[in-house]
């Protein structure tokens, strides 16, 4: 649940403080010095422009960097020492059940975790000797478990056939013992006598340990198929070097020897402080499987970006302990979606796997969804993703980042802004088993907001709660907002889709999709393409315009097929696509729910524009057919609803009975507009 979280670079008083005095010198070769001072303070006086102190705090210490595009898909670990066959079954059963993903974690038990067992005592690490546990002498391996990984190249390969990017889970503490494969060439690379058996000890402090620690322990498996690093380190923080904590260490290290080669650097990792946000990503550590858990973790994520740290991944639907709570899954994996990395984890408890079809029909259906949602929003993320490395804007903030001179803007602590475009508000409380309703206490701000899920139209400024069945969280579509998106979904990974499925919501406002090949640092040298896109509303019409990609368009997809859905206009008597100025008769029109049109072939060099006159707008239900829906979801005597359809016909003032407290609250989200 929750508990505290540390200082950031903004402060509601106008004025932050950040006290480097015990941080270290990173010299020009990347190495490490330490620098004693007693006093060394940094002051953010910025007032209220919290984003401001934030962007200039990344001015000062470097910037985020630009992340691979495949992070943005769905990850799967787990903590179990799965055997190879049953990694590749799990991961083409994923594939039959059409759930995409992108990364493929394998936890600690890839290496030899029975070390005592399999190599004799001798193998006992050496400041452990006093614990016999044989499970604490394998936290560190380097070796390939061959019982359960008989041919981990073909293992590695077959996942990069099915479109994975993978990751393993080092802990380094104990250094490299004599049964590991590299131990041999390590003792000879560093002068010693490998038939004496002893330990290395883990010491990133020494030049010659860390440059063979890389070369000879790390860069073989990368050769192999291993993409990036999980550095799950727990084990202290101090080291040889005065100050200098090995988590950080193994941060700075592990992130710039991953970047060679022209590669885009990524760990995943823990938070060693001010400046971690350039070694991202951030694991924030075992969740246990409760609702106090989940309900932590939006105001965590959010908070965050405080200290810059905004690329967080989650153990969504909770590591371990807790209870068995379908409902509880659900409700995470539906945050994690609107989180910044979507990572299912759990422990090896047979009991507490996170695939869908683990969990009851309903609840397997709603998530699975969410998954294909992810990926369907990696556009969308890949280009706030490059927002927060260019103008230091994270993805998810707190609502006052935006409304800072707005008191109501830091009552709602997990609520936040998603990128440019939407607002969401995860739910972190169980139904109420009488209206089947979850509700969250929400803010909305001057302006129209729409639900991307239900349709559902609010009107602010307006403090109220949003209540919601099991199938959708709120997830609230700004005035004006362009949701770029992916066509249907139905490989791993995260390639740029030969598909684009754009969401235009009634309003004045532009978006610029960017994109580039997803891994590489050629987008320094202007190897991206960035594509303009504005919607204009005026009294009798609505125009969407695409304008002929900037940059290099030869990095994108030469034909795509794009399909602009307007989310909330119904019925459009007249509708005029022109492409390159020119009138579009195989512009496929469907005017029904929404107004959708699709476009074929088309190239990055053209402009097309979409205008739509004589339309309806999307309106909510009446408040009388409102509270008709809502009583009929109501459990319980019929009688009883009958008196309570009477009771919902007052104000919004009224006093409510307890099983009608979110019948109530949803209604007074509708009473601001009608």
């Amino acid at each position: 649940g929750r508990v505290p979280i540390g200082k950031g670079v903004v402060s509601k008083s106008g004025a932050a403080v950040l006290d480097d005095k015990k941080s270290l010198v990173i010299n020009p070769d990347g190495t490490l010095l330490p620098f004693e001072r007693q006093k060394d303070y940094y002051v953010f006086a910025y007032g209220s422009d919290y984003r401001g102190a934030v962007r200039d705090y990344f001015e000062l210490t470097g910037k985020p960097e630009l992340l691979p595009r495949y992070v943005f898909g769905n990850w799967w670990s787990r903590y179990k020492a799965y055997t190879q066959q049953e990694y590749l079954d799990l991961m083409e059963r994923f594939g039959k059940e059409n759930i995409p993903f992108s990364v493929a974690t394998v936890d600690m038990d890839w290496h030899w975790v029975d070390v005592v067992k399999k190599f004799g005592k001798s193998a006992k690490n050496k400041f452990l000797s006093k614990n016999p546990s044989e499970l604490i002498q394998g936290w560190t391996g380097y070796s390939w478990n061959t019982d359960l990984f008989p041919d981990y190249k073909a293992f590695l390969k077959k996942l990069k056939e099915m479109g994975y990017h993978i990751t393993l889970n080092v802990h380094p503490s104990m250094g490299v013992r004599w049964f590991e494969d590299a131990y041999g060439e390590f003792c000879r690379f560093l002068g010693k006598d490998p038939e004496k058996k002893e330990q290395i000890e883990f010491d990133l402090t020494d030049k010659k340990f860390t440059e063979a620690y890389f070369k000879l322990l790390h860069h073989p498996y990368e050769k192999d198929g291993v993409d990036f690093w999980w550095i799950d380190w727990q084990q202290g923080t101090k080291s040889a070097v005065k100050g200098l904590d090995p988590l950080w260490a193994l941060n700075h290290y592990h992130y710039i020897d991953n970047g060679r080669d022209g590669k885009r650097p990524l760990i995943l990792s823990r938070f060693a402080g001010a400046g971690s946000h350039r070694y991202p990503l951030g694991f924030s550590g075992d969740s246990a499987q409760t609702w106090a858990s989940l309900d932590f973790q939006p105001y965590f994520t959010a908070n965050a970006s405080n200290i810059g740290y905004t690329w967080w991944s989650h153990d969504i639907g909770g590591h371990h302990m807790g209870e068995r709570d379908d409902e509880l899954y659900l409700r995470w994996v539906q945050f994690g979606v609107f989180s910044p990395i979507m990572r299912l984890h759990s422990t090896s408890n047979e009991f507490m796997g996170k695939e869908p079809w683990k969990y009851r029909a309903d609840v397997e259906h709603y998530a699975t969804e969410a998954l294909r949602l992810r990926h369907k929003l990696v556009p969308y993320l890949y280009t706030m993703n490059r927002l927060t490395h260019r103008d230091g804007l994270p993805l998810i903030r707190p609502m006052y980042y935006a409304y800072p001179d707005q008191e109501q803007a830091y009552t709602v602590p997990n609520q936040y802004l998603f990128g440019t475009e939407l607002i969401a508000c995860p739910i972190t409380e169980k139904i109420d088993q009488k209206s089947q309703l979850a509700s969250v206490r929400v803010w909305l701000p001057e302006g129209r907001y729409t639900d991307i899920f239900t349709g559902r139209v609010y009107q602010g400024p307006c403090m109220t709660s949003l209540c919601r069945d099991e199938a959708s969280i709120p997830v609230l579509a700004k005035e004006g907002a362009i949701l770029p998106l992916a066509g249907e979904v139905t490989e791993n990974g995260c390639k740029l889709p030969e598909a684009l499925e754009i969401h235009v919501y009634r309003g004045n406002n532009s978006f610029t999709l960017y994109e580039d090949d997803g891994e590489t640092m050629l987008y320094r040298d202007g190897a991206y393409a960035e594509t303009e896109m504005t919607v204009a509303e005026s009294e009798s019409s609505l125009r969407f315009v695409i304008a002929p990609a900037k940059g290099d368009p030869s990095v994108l997809p030469q034909k795509r097929s794009v399909t602009v859905v307007f989310r909330d206009v119904i019925g459009a008597k007249e509708c005029t696509v022109l492409r390159d100025g020119k009138p579009d008769e195989n512009a496929k029109i469907v005017s029904e729910d929404n107004v959708s049109v699709t476009l074929s072939e088309m190239t990055p060099q053209e402009q097309i524009e979409i205008l739509l006159t004589g339309y309806d707008v999307l309106r909510n239900l009446s408040l009388k057919e409102h509270k008709i829906a809502l009583l009929s979801k109501l459990q319980g005597s019929n009688i009883a609803k009958k008196r309570y359809e009477r009771l919902l016909n007052v104000d919004k003032s009224a006093t409510a009975p307890a099983e009608l407290k979110n019948a109530f609250a949803e209604l007074n989200a509708l009473w601001y507009e009608q």
